[in-house]
């Protein structure tokens, strides 16, 4: 079932499969994935390593080609463009890579990095592009004076993901995929790097796919929160509400994951952890039921299908927790 959020939705993902072949084995890192961000949304996805999110944002902007399924943009589906076309919407879609370090490249000088996208979609006067330049770094909190000339092994971490932001947002694009924007800094860094994000949110009109494995950071940027387990989703939901009263027993497990700064309480652990199974050769029926106390003959026959459990709240589970 697709959770409708908007009659108008920015981004529409639906049944969208991705499959990697190695070896001779194939494995399926995204599959029959359904879901829709509405126009100044910010999307939460996560969960746990190898679950497929940065897979499934890396085939929303075709970097990745998906097996089947679409991809609607703003009405345009992207999955079947090529070419010019491709490039052209490409502008409105940007991408915020995970290590902010390695993203740079380290021969250049981080005014021609971000000034890149610029020159790549046609603007040829220097002036302009300059111009540009200097107003999206001032706005992520960067001197383009002291900036611009320098190379990217001259920067901190934090510093480094502020230029990766400010060349997502040099072309003023409507929506900016972030994988895992904070999990490679500091945590006196992350806060920094959030509060930008909401503050260009804010400044730019963004909508956001946020990708994290870190439920405390998707619940404090999330307006909506999709949970993925082994290239499924289980549940979406608004943020406070899923975090509140979560439906899927995965969605529970992750969130009693979550560290309590006391020191008085002692951690829980209801759900049994275990390795979760491979892509290669995911379980039939629900891919969670290999770890889940609620699994019975049904959940080994039956794929759950995204079904509403509460206003706004859809669970993909036989036996949701509510």
């Amino acid at each position: 079932m697709m959770q409708q959020v908007s009659s108008d939705p920015l981004l529409k993902v639906e049944n969208l499969v991705v499959e990697y072949s190695v070896g001779g084995k194939t494995i399926h890192a995204v599959s029959d994935v359904s879901l829709e961000i509405a126009r100044g949304e910010t999307l939460g996805l996560v969960g746990e390593s190898g679950c497929g999110k940065s897979t499934l944002g890396r085939a929303v902007l075709q970097l990745r080609q998906a097996v089947s399924g679409t991809v609607l943009f703003d009405g345009h589906d992207l999955a079947a463009m090529q070419g010019d076309s491709l490039r052209k919407m490409r502008r409105r879609v940007q991408l915020i890579f995970q290590d902010p370090i390695a993203s740079l490249n380290p021969r250049r000088r981080i005014g021609d990095i971000v000034a890149e996208p610029l020159v790549i979609s046609g603007v040829k006067d220097p002036n302009k592009r300059k111009q540009i330049v200097s107003d999206v770094l001032s706005a992520v909190g960067l001197d383009p004076a002291l900036v611009s000339g320098r190379l990217p092994h001259e920067f901190s971490g934090g510093q480094c993901q502020r230029i990766c932001i400010a060349r997502a947002l040099v072309l003023n694009p409507e929506f900016i995929i972030c994988d895992e924007p904070v999990s490679a800094l500091d945590v006196s860094i992350r806060a920094q790097i959030l509060n930008l994000l909401e503050e260009m949110k804010t400044r730019y009109g963004l909508t956001l796919l946020f990708i994290a494995h870190d439920l405390a950071v998707v619940k404090a940027v999330s307006d909506r929160v999709a949970v993925m387990y082994l290239g499924r989703l289980c549940e979406v939901g608004p943020s406070e509400q899923l975090f509140a009263t979560p439906a899927h027993p995965y969605t529970a497990l992750l969130i009693e994951a979550i560290p309590v700064p006391d020191p008085d309480i002692r951690p829980t652990q209801s759900i049994p952890v275990g390795e979760p199974p491979s892509p290669i050769a995911p379980p039939s029926g629900c891919r969670f039921r290999t770890r889940c106390p609620r699994a019975d003959a049904r959940c080994a026959s039956e794929v759950p299908e995204l079904r509403m459990v509460a206003p706004r709240q859809f669970a993909a589970c036989h036996h949701p927790l509510i």
